[in-house]
């Protein structure tokens, strides 16, 4: 992730990877609640599906699991899938109870695959320059180049096994 790129001028964040693994295996760990789970958390931390619907109007609603027990709860409902190229949702931090926390961010996130490689590009808009600040200074950036590299190591453990 070496394009990381924040404009608050658009509360916008925008980044891409690309991943040694074929596009069919990338998509599914996006959007399969069993593969999700064993890579979406920065270590030590894990993360913990309660229910997910990828559907356009389904839901996920997870917590991010410290090793102390603590849960910080999050809301997304998918508003667009195109299979395998692109799917749309939005997120929102969440009660326990699936109260969101508004507002919340757009998530707009693009799979292409070139020579067995496939790359994912993420753009988040937020609804608020405040809230685009708060998810910055929760360590956004640090936590998601750690994600990434969890799922980085899932794939290379899933491509040997097929």
């Amino acid at each position: 992730m070496n394009d990381f790129l924040v404009d608050k001028t658009t509360k916008t964040v925008s980044f891409s990877r690309e991943f040694d693994a074929e596009l069919s295996l990338v998509w599914d760990a996006y959007t399969k609640q069993e593969l999700l789970d064993q890579w979406w958390a920065p270590k030590p931390w894990t993360s913990k599906t309660k229910f997910m619907d990828f559907t356009v109007g389904g839901r996920r609603f997870y917590a991010m699991v410290s090793p102390e027990g603590d849960e910080h709860w999050s809301l997304q409902t998918y508003t667009s899938i195109s299979p395998k190229t692109n799917f749309k949702l939005l997120n929102a931090f969440a009660d326990k109870d699936e109260n969101p926390e508004l507002p919340g961010s757009e998530w707009d996130l693009t799979f292409s695959e070139r020579n067995g490689k496939t790359t994912v590009r993420i753009s988040i808009y937020n609804e608020s320059l405040a809230r685009l600040e708060k998810m910055l200074d929760m360590g956004f950036k640090e936590g998601t180049a750690m994600n990434l590299k969890n799922l980085e190591e899932l794939l290379a453990t899933l491509s040997k096994q097929q």
